[in-house]
């Protein structure tokens, strides 16, 4: 049995298909790809696929995970990603196929690119610059055991932070993974809090899901 891990892309149309639908669309693209994928044992068997990560609605990526297996241990991996895609809908395709290498708890960080568009842009800019200098980022964040204040300054990495014209283009890199994940828009809603330029945020992408040497996941 071949144990595999795909790499693909959420785009378009497709970041508006939540998590949940998600699971629902891949049962779809699986048993029309007619692959001999490993089903679960007991009383409903249904094709064994996991994701890495769930991707926050309306977000868009390129590297996005999900593992899966494959009974045929000698089927191409070409051929797995061609068929797959072959069946995908639009706005989301596989990019890579390759063998299962690290544990999913291998996973430390993920890097998201956006823009916040202001008609205030130089201004909110400097908002920016003031709240990342700042000793502290607090914000709220919902978790299972109620709403708790959390720090966001210690676990955020910022990557780039470009005016350009309309808009404060930003990459950071977050913590990501089984035990802390963070959310862009936390440090947005900080910004929002911290400041009185009105501002919208567009083009949220997760670029890049990485281990805590900053290694590629894979």
């Amino acid at each position: 049995m071949l144990r595999l891990r795909a790499t693909f892309e959420k785009t378009g149309r497709a970041k508006y298909i939540s998590h949940l639908d998600l699971n629902r669309c891949m049962l779809r693209v699986f048993r029309r790809s007619k692959l001999p994928v490993w089903y679960t044992e007991g009383f409903n068997p249904h094709p064994y696929y996991s994701f890495a990560l769930a991707l926050s609605l309306g977000f868009e990526s390129r590297c996005e995970i999900m593992d899966f297996n494959i009974t045929d241990d000698n089927m191409p991996l070409e051929e797995i990603r061609d068929r797959l895609n072959a069946v995908m809908p639009e706005g989301m395709g596989i990019v890579d196929i390759a063998v299962q290498q690290k544990k999913i708890t291998a996973i430390a960080k993920a890097e998201y690119s956006f823009s916040l568009v202001s008609e205030d842009s130089a201004e909110l800019f400097e908002a920016v610059r003031k709240l990342t200098e700042q000793p502290e980022i607090l914000i709220e964040k919902k978790t299972k055991k109620g709403i708790k204040t959390v720090d966001l300054k210690p676990d955020t990495e910022i990557l780039g932070c470009e005016l350009n014209g309309g808009s404060v283009d930003m990459v950071m890199r977050l913590p990501a993974g089984t035990q802390t994940n963070y959310n862009p828009m936390l440090f947005v809603e900080a910004l929002k809090k911290s400041c009185s330029v009105p501002f919208e945020t567009a083009n949220i992408r997760r670029t890049k899901i990485l281990c805590e040497n900053n290694e590629k996941f894979s």
